[in-house]
């Protein structure tokens, strides 16, 4: 069932769409060479406590950190480890979500960490493109197919996978709401977009031509690219309205 949002509880998302973003932006900069995903953990958890928020991973089905960080061909649900140190060429996604007054607010980038080879900032500023391309499909009237369309038409032509098993979601009071939405074309996504609709775009593109993934069977949440190849991943959420869609995360 999708969720259409009041004028007060989308007064709520923008709050807590701000405060990611914020977090988002306050973290970057600690994301470079030698830092471990842990110490980025940790910091985010600091921030979000101390702006009277909730980090809306941990614990959520047993999720053990409080942001999931995704490097090289993690595709999505890395999980920060004192072990995992940043080196010079790696790329990671950083993924925020936290609760603020009951309802959630959820982004994510990926960041490049020193010198990064040409072909994998351009996988990194298409993926970014996709996702904004896939933002200005959204319309009221239109369908949310629009968006996986118009994902796919940009992404194709370089070669790149875009990851089906994973989509965007629905997002409120629950971390994960319908619609389920999907980065390609797909008839399942025909869905009549009405204002107050809240949900994410967060396309994730492999820059190999596969797009399976596998799910680490020791720790049940670590996604990786079959084919091992890198993937990037972007996300804003974004509310339907009678023009424009609106990006709740940002500052």
């Amino acid at each position: 069932m999708i969720i259409i949002k009041t004028p007060a509880e989308i007064e709520k998302m923008r709050k807590a769409g701000k405060l990611a973003a914020q977090l988002l932006n306050y973290i970057d900069p600690f994301v470079k060479e030698g830092v471990s995903t842990l110490y980025l953990n940790d910091l985010c958890e600091e921030f979000t406590q101390k702006h009277g928020a909730i980090s809306a991973p941990l614990n959520y089905h047993g999720f053990p950190k409080s942001i999931c960080t995704s490097i090289n061909n993690v595709v999505c649900h890395g999980i920060p480890a004192e072990k995992d140190i940043l080196k010079s060429g790696d790329i990671v996604n950083i993924d925020i979500t936290v609760i603020l007054d009951d309802y959630h607010g959820d982004t994510s980038r990926t960041i490049m960490i020193g010198a990064v080879g040409e072909n994998i900032k351009k996988l990194v500023n298409r993926t970014e493109k996709a996702m904004y391309r896939g933002i200005a499909a959204v319309k009221a009237g239109k369908y949310l197919y629009e968006v996986g369309k118009a994902i796919e038409k940009y992404i194709n032509k370089f070669g790149y996978s875009i990851v089906q098993t994973y989509g965007g979601h629905g997002i409120g009071k629950k971390f994960h709401e319908d619609p389920h939405v999907l980065h390609h074309f797909s008839q399942d996504n025909k869905i009549r977009l009405q204002e107050g609709m809240i949900f994410t775009v967060e396309p994730m593109i492999n820059m190999g031509k596969s797009a399976e993934v596998e799910t680490s069977a020791s720790d049940g949440w670590t996604v990786t690219t079959a084919d091992g190849s890198l993937s990037v991943q972007f996300e804003h959420t974004i509310l339907v309205t009678s023009g424009e869609a609106e990006i709740l995360t940002v500052v």
